[in-house]
């Protein structure tokens, strides 16, 4: 029962929401249509009283030049040249002091006798314009006024003509001599119009747009014009015989605003004002009222779930605090439990770290000890020579000394020591190399690892007949385990033997240097290079091209493990010469000094 009653209290309270918002739409749009109306009259009668400054500006101009004497004279004289150049000059200066558009003068059949834009490509001397309705208005004695697009120049204008009289007392009562024409270029009310956010239209009487800060309106008409209209455009050239088509017809995206509009007479030819208020203004205004509506409504909803949800809580206090403690003991039960559970399998994984530490040092150790095996035939080679010249020399010293020629048994003991000292040398490296690492870090001078790793393959490279050249450029010293570094300088060179076995040319090099605060091995074979295929899996572990019993696919990923753990890169690619190249990247001593500093 309470749950129903409660339901029907929400239902209503929506219901009643509702209405508010609707209400406040309503009424916040007719309000914003309103205002937006009355900003819209008094923007009209703004710019109204603008344009007809302008055009009362300029109503009186044509008639003062028409008493002019050179005026009269070429109206008298039209063959006088000299009089209609300094008639041209004279109109020319009057254009350029009352910045209109042009100013020419007209005979009584319409021909343009003299006009300020004579020095111009499309100067009006000479050209009829008896069709145009300004000049049948002025050669009849009355005020001719037109606004078209001009004939000769193609660019619009407002026309205001006055008949010419050779004095004040024949104005009106005699024929006219000829018709004085100014032109006003009016567009720049177009850019006055373009900082407004509402469309902005001028029409004739036709009802043709012929200025507008809507540029895609101009020369289309409020509404569509009948034949006789139509026809009569075209006798007069008003609009440059351009089709002229309702504004309806334009595409949708292009008579965006075009609707309900405020409009107010201007000029004395009928022109209409019109401004068209946005109607996206409008929805606008309404919606952010009705925003401000919901969001007190939701406001007043959310403080009433409150103060209802505060309520609750309160009574619930009242009646579960015995609950609360048993579940709060609860929860701590399942705390201890969680927190031991991750000590164990926090115990479990350090304990898994280090099995995972120790095989992996068991691995790398094993890739030694395979190396070693790989190795065996060889060292055990270079050992045999000096075992064989010790005994040799042996032989030959007790021989000697029977004979007693001590300084040629000398000479042979001397041999025997230095024989001991290189097998010891030999045998030292191998110790050296065959060693379990403890993974004691320490300052490593490369070139030393170097001359080691090459000392202990010098019979392999002999048994392959390959040439190791050894270019130190510069000295390197990096922090890391010696043995380590020797095992991957060894691995990358025992790839280059393999890589070289089946070439015509059998060299490898091994060029160290240092390349912005990194020790750069760079060790290069003249082999067949790296196929595309194997390039992908290089260092993956157990991946190997070799034949079965030559390798475990292991030599590459421990050294790749190896640079990693001394913070370096391994990488390799195939020579622009051709060959492979492996190129070994370590951060060098006085680099990681800076960066343990900073």
């Amino acid at each position: 029962m309470k749950s129903r009653k409660s339901l029907l209290l929400l239902m209503l309270a929506i219901i009643c929401a509702s209405a508010v918002v609707v209400t406040t739409y309503v009424l916040a749009a007719r309000k914003a249509s309103s205002d937006i109306s009355e900003g819209s009259e008094r923007q009209l009668q703004i710019v109204a009283l603008d344009l007809e400054s302008v055009l009362q500006k300029f109503e009186t101009l044509p008639f003062a030049l028409g008493f002019q004497s050179d005026v009269l004279q070429a109206l008298a004289q039209p063959g006088d040249q000299q009089n209609i150049q300094r008639l041209n000059l004279a109109l020319q200066l009057i254009q350029r002091q009352s910045k209109v558009v042009a100013i020419y003068v007209l005979d009584r059949k319409g021909l343009t006798l003299a006009s300020s834009n004579w020095d111009t490509a499309t100067s009006f001397v000479g050209r009829d314009f008896g069709f145009r309705p300004y000049f049948s208005a002025a050669i009849n004695g009355q005020p001719g006024r037109f606004y078209g697009i001009g004939n000769a120049t193609n660019v619009p204008g407002y026309f205001i003509a006055q008949p010419i009289y050779a004095s004040a007392a024949e104005y009106g009562r005699k024929a006219a001599l000829g018709v004085m024409v100014v032109k006003i270029d009016l567009t720049e009310f177009e850019h006055t119009w373009s900082s407004s956010e509402d469309p902005i239209a001028l029409t004739d009487s036709r009802g043709v747009v012929f200025l507008s800060n809507r540029q895609e309106w101009k020369y289309h008409s409020m509404s569509p014009l009948n034949g006789a209209v139509q026809q009569d455009l075209t006798g007069t050239h008003q609009y440059a015989d351009q089709p002229i088509t309702p504004l309806i017809s334009l595409p949708k995206a292009q008579r965006i605003g075009f609707g309900q509009h405020v409009t107010r007479e201007v000029g004395r030819l009928g022109w209409q004002l019109i401004v068209f208020p946005s109607q996206a203004r409008i929805v606008r205004i309404a919606m952010l009222w009705t925003l401000a509506a919901v969001l007190l409504l939701a406001i007043a909803a959310i403080t009433m779930w409150a103060i209802y949800q505060r309520r609750r809580r309160l009574e619930e206090r009242l009646t579960s605090a015995e609950y609360l403690d048993r579940t709060i003991a609860l929860r701590t039960q399942e705390l201890m439990v969680a927190n031991h559970t991750l000590e164990v399998k926090y115990a479990k994984l350090k304990e898994t770290e280090h099995l995972l530490r120790s095989t992996q040092n068991n691995l790398i150790q094993a890739g030694k000890l395979a190396m070693l095996g790989q190795m065996a035939a060889g060292i055990a080679h270079e050992l045999n020579q000096p075992l064989a010249a010790i005994r040799a020399f042996a032989d030959n010293a007790i021989t000697f000394l029977s004979r007693e020629q001590r300084d040629k048994a000398t000479e042979n003991l001397s041999h025997i020591s230095n024989a001991s000292a290189r097998m010891g040398k030999i045998v030292g490296q191998l110790n050296g190399f065959s060693r379990k690492s403890h993974e004691a870090v320490a300052v490593i001078d490369l070139s030393k690892s170097i001359e080691a790793a090459a000392l202990l393959l010098n019979n392999e490279f002999l048994t392959h007949g390959a040439s190791l050249r050894i270019d130190i450029r510069d000295a390197a010293q990096v922090v890391g385990d010696s043995v380590r570094t020797e095992q991957v300088l060894i691995n990358l060179l025992r790839n280059a033997l393999d890589a070289v076995d089946n070439a015509e040319q059998k060299n490898i090099s091994l060029v160290l240097e240092q390349e912005t605060g990194e020790a750069v091995i760079r060790i290069r074979d003249s082999g067949p290079g790296i196929p595309a295929q194997v390039a992908l899996h290089l260092f993956e572990p157990f991946f190997t091209t070799k034949p079965s019993g030559k390798g475990l696919g292991l030599g590459l990923a421990i050294s790749s493990s190896i640079v990693q753990a001394m913070n370096g890169r391994l990488a390799a690619h195939n020579h622009s010469d051709g060959g492979a190249e492996f190129v070994l990247r370590i951060p060098l001593l006085e680099s990681m000094d800076k960066v343990l500093e900073s």
